[in-house]
């Protein structure tokens, strides 16, 4: 029996008066937290949610998403998390992709949520916090988790859609469940005395493997923040004693940004910081570092890969700028465009293969068959290499290439030179459509509040560090960069200036 769900079962009779969830004044032990999955498993049984059935989790960062996880998952059903800011016509997509008959979402985007599940055919129940205790109050707790098997489908995470519609990467019980076990246990070291915050999405698969599934597994506490806002995550670091911070580099960047308005005191509780989502700057993990006395460690992964895949392990050589190494029961290597390893040191394509990787894209099969080969390795898409000592470094994704008069261009070089500007807080490297060229370079930056500089300084700053042919020809300065759910900048929303003025 691999019920993922079971790590809760285990945990409230390991540490049953322990503090599993908090947010703000709101707090679930681990005994209230199985309990209460409990009886949702035995709410969607009287709904005739069979095991296998899909069910939609459109909530925020409170507990109600995870009691509503969870209970999914006991149920045997299978859960299809989702971005509460989603419109109907998104919202109903993911339903009606995944065939789900049922939806639980936050009262909040009522309007967006009920029109979907009509669309779809799809049951809908508003639930905050309160109503989903209320909506379960009466019923029984369900005995035990329903059987699943390790190959067994728990969560159909959709992949952000970059081409085409977005597609729904199928994980499983077992992969899932060993992917937090190597987090918590081998990565993050995480235990019953440490407080982890939760302010990655949890409807993304970071914040649900790394957040979620492994305080739940290691009896620690998580306290949620509904949407990130680095001031109130630093008062919220201080008043829990929060010990581990999980985020994506915008946050750390972020952070950073707070340092000025709190003594140090206030994150002495930090002990490890892990980054993910998007390669961290250099220059950003050396200033958070120095600034709050805690250790980033850097890891790599994707929707596909549940999602952890490389890290810079504790207590070995950490390597900054690098996604570290291969976690344990999982594989990578570099290839070319044919499909051959290539030597060290060489660019080319990152795959993937494990227990952590997907059974493939729900409904999908041509698609599929293109990303995962017949002997289980998964490409992903990311241009990267690996040195001599098995360490992995990402260049860039390879629908990112700037290829600049046939000389190709790895935005994320240019933008680890733009980082090491003293005023630039954000970066995002694009390609311009040039008549001669094919592609010319161009950057948008964010700086420091109040700070002021030339674009032709930051051009001529990079200029004097990379190859001719690398440098932005194109500077300008924007208040914000567009930014995924989980913070992620997203360069293909850059918005470039029509005038001439951004040089």
């Amino acid at each position: 029996m691999s019920n993922l769900s079971l790590n809760l079962v285990a945990s409230a009779r390991k540490y049953p008066d322990k503090v599993a969830l908090r947010c703000n004044d709101q707090e679930f032990t681990f005994t209230e937290f199985d309990a209460a999955a409990a009886r949702v498993a035995t709410f969607l049984d009287r709904e005739e949610i069979a095991a296998g059935d899909r069910v939609g989790l459109m909530l925020p960062n409170t507990p109600a998403f995870a009691l509503a996880f969870y209970g999914i998952l006991r149920s045997g059903a299978i859960a299809v998390p989702m971005n509460p800011l989603l419109k109907s016509r998104e919202i109903e997509f993911y339903l009606s992709n995944t065939g789900a008959t049922a939806l639980f979402a936050t009262p909040t985007f009522a309007a967006e949520a009920a029109a979907a599940a009509a669309a779809a055919g799809a049951k809908c129940w508003l639930v905050d916090d309160a109503d989903l205790v209320r909506l379960t109050a009466d019923l029984p707790e369900q005995a035990s988790p329903v059987d699943r098997a390790d190959t067994d489908t728990a969560v159909v995470l959709h992949t952000s859609g970059t081409t085409g519609r977005p597609k729904g990467a199928e994980l499983t019980h077992g992969g899932l469940d060993r992917n937090q076990d190597v987090a918590a246990n081998t990565l993050i070291e995480v235990g019953p005395d440490d407080v982890v915050m939760g302010c990655l999405p949890l409807f993304h698969v970071f914040g649900l493997t790394c957040g979620l599934n492994t305080s739940v597994s290691a009896g620690a506490t998580l306290t949620l923040i509904p949407r990130f806002d680095p001031h109130t995550a630093i008062e919220v670091i201080e008043r829990d004693a929060v010990t581990v911070f999980e985020g994506v580099p915008t946050m750390f960047s972020a952070l950073l940004g707070e340092t000025r308005r709190f003594p140090s005191s206030a994150t002495a509780s930090l002990r490890v910081c892990v980054s993910g989502g998007a390669s961290l700057p250099v220059q950003v993990l050396t200033d958070f570092e120095r600034m709050f006395g805690a250790t980033i460690l850097e890891g790599y992964g994707l929707s596909e890969t549940s999602p952890v895949a490389s890290f810079n392990h504790p207590h070995r050589e950490r390597k900054p700028g690098s996604i570290g190494t291969p976690v344990e029961g999982v594989e990578m290597r570099i290839v070319d465009l044919m499909g051959h390893e290539v030597p060290q040191g060489e660019l080319g394509e990152i795959q993937i293969r494990g227990h952590n990787v997907m059974k493939g894209y729900w409904n999908l099969p041509e698609a599929t068959a293109s990303a995962l080969s017949a002997d289980g390795w998964f490409s992903t898409g990311d241009v990267g290499k690996v040195d001599e000592d098995g360490y992995f470094y990402i260049v860039d994704r390879k629908k990112d290439l700037i290829i600049r008069g046939g000389f190709n261009v790895y935005p994320r070089e240019i933008e680890e030179v733009l980082y090491e500007h003293p005023v630039v807080v954000e970066a995002a490297v694009v390609g311009l459509p040039h008549d001669s060229l094919g592609e010319e370079i161009g950057a948008a930056v964010v700086l420091e509040v109040g700070a002021h500089v030339d674009p032709a300084e930051l051009r001529d700053f990079v200029k004097q560090r990379v190859a001719a042919y690398k440098y932005p020809r194109r500077v300008w300065i924007v208040d914000s960069l567009p930014k995924g759910a989980t913070g992620k900048i997203l360069r293909r929303e850059v918005t470039v200036p029509t005038t001439e003025s951004a040089k």
